[in-house]
């Protein structure tokens, strides 16, 4: 179960992100195939590749395991923009956000 959540979530990641299998093994400092290895469920990270897999994406161990956030790079993308805008500016994008929340339920 578990390892089926985090080749899961590693494939969504590096889907994200629109990269190969070979681009993000490579820039992992891993051999071509390390990556399809890995998702073809062949071998499995060590927790110092693990801790490299997250910095890759730009996102905590926590927010990699956290089921709800389904694109947490594209979130904390968002975060940070954010934190650049006036009061006015945040309602606004609160409201578009609420308002994209309506018409997808």
């Amino acid at each position: 179960m578990f390892e089926d959540f985090f080749i899961e979530r590693l494939t969504s990641l590096r889907n994200q992100k629109n990269v190969s299998a070979r681009e993000m093994s490579l820039a992992l400092g891993q051999n071509d195939s390390y990556i399809n290895r890995i998702e073809n469920r062949l071998t499995f990270p060590s927790m110092q590749v693990f801790f490299y897999i997250c910095e890759y994406f730009q996102i905590t161990p926590q927010e990699f395991f956290d089921e709800n956030n389904p694109a947490p790079g594209k979130i904390n993308q968002i975060t940070k923009e954010a934190k650049k805008l006036d009061d006015f500016q945040l309602d606004t994008v609160m409201t578009v956000i609420k308002g994209l929340q309506h018409k997808t339920k």
